[in-house]
């Protein structure tokens, strides 16, 4: 009984932080997400009818060029296209893990990951511009929205988030660049100028790179900003009807207190927990509106890899996005724990 009662009494054992804990589950559970994501991206891609070799060859015998069946073998076998989906996805992933090598272009002619990374800086650039500009004004405007109802500005902002909602993304640019092009004589298409291309960005045409930029951050981020801030103003007038906060204003706490320290911290988790489908969607760059834009990024070149069936490069892309969401995901699930006091991570008790 004594060993016994000196065992009870004895130190508690030390646990894992809680949001340690958390962290690191999700970190073991990244690899087989992926994976399991890229099994299903790659069958997807193959479920259309054919192959890249199959609308290449269809596209010879359009122009009336005769390809010969034993050719055709050939280039099945040199392509490794002559194999199951599975088979294929097998030794795709192999090459990945092993070699970092994640397929060959079929349409481009070279290996795919020198495609992605010449696209991919300027694409998380322009991605992470566009997310700064949707989520530091429309959070903002909504509160505005919310503290300020049935005003001029809130009906002014209603007006306006319905209208950026409803009018397309490839419209807006078009519009966009008209207006240019009859203000400044120049259409602004594309991020860069030839001289850029050639020499790259440096001091003396930043300004002209900004200028190029307005219209896509506008374009591609004005949907987004106007949803959230929808979103922003029904979460903000939700939390503004609550017990607690009639309570803390007959105690006496300033308004700016309730709205900021309280009201927001519960409104903004929404908002929070959309970030990774955000991301992914912005990385894409809103294909086709990147393509009215001419946009040097990610999102045309996927367009063109589905047309094609150029199954590695389109892969490779849409597997890129989905890591992009498994880490939005856990960066929004870090910082909702960290606004919202609310929610906590603890470990099952024994």
């Amino acid at each position: 009984m004594a060993q016994s009662a000196t065992v009870r009494s004895g130190a508690p054992r030390r646990r894992m932080n809680p949001m340690l804990s958390y962290i690191l589950r999700r970190l073991v559970l990244f690899i087989p997400t992926v994976l399991i994501m890229s099994l299903l991206i790659f069958f997807i891609i193959q479920l259309p009818p054919g192959d890249y070799l199959t609308s290449y060859v269809a596209g010879l015998k359009a122009e009336g060029v005769m390809v010969d069946a034993s050719v055709i073998a050939r280039l099945e076998e040199q392509f490794g296209l002559d194999k199951p989906w599975y088979v294929q996805y097998l030794s795709w992933m192999w090459n990945i893990f092993t070699k970092f090598d994640f397929g060959y272009s079929f349409d481009l002619g070279k290996s795919v990951w020198p495609i992605i990374a010449d696209k991919l800086p300027m694409t998380l650039f322009v991605s992470l511009i566009i997310m700064l500009f949707q989520y530091l004004v429309s959070i903002p405007l909504g509160i505005y929205s919310a503290v300020k109802q049935y005003s001029v500005g809130d009906y002014a902002l209603t007006a306006l988030g319905f209208l950026g909602m409803a009018v397309p993304n490839f419209l807006f640019a078009i519009i966009l660049m008209y207006l240019t092009f009859i203000w400044t004589g120049t259409a602004w298409i594309g991020l860069f100028t030839k001289e850029m291309l050639q020499t790259g960005i440096h001091w003396n045409n930043l300004g002209e790179f900004l200028k190029r930029l307005l219209i896509p951050v506008l374009v591609i981020g004005t949907s987004g900003l106007c949803g959230t801030m929808r979103s922003m103003r029904a979460q903000m007038l939700d939390e503004q009807g609550r017990q607690y906060v009639l309570c803390a204003r007959a105690k006496g706490v300033s308004e700016r207190t309730i709205i900021w320290k309280y009201c927001l911290r519960a409104a903004i988790n929404p908002t929070v927990s959309g970030l990774s489908g955000s991301l992914a969607s912005i990385f894409s760059g809103s294909t086709i509106s990147a393509i009215v834009m001419n946009l040097e990024i990610i999102g045309p070149t996927l367009y063109e890899a589905l047309k094609a069936q150029d199954m590695y490069l389109a892969g490779t892309i849409l597997l890129v996005m989905g890591v992009l969401i498994v880490v939005g995901t856990l960066l929004s699930d870090i910082l909702l724990a960290w606004l919202d006091p609310r929610i906590r991570f603890s470990e099952r008790s024994e």
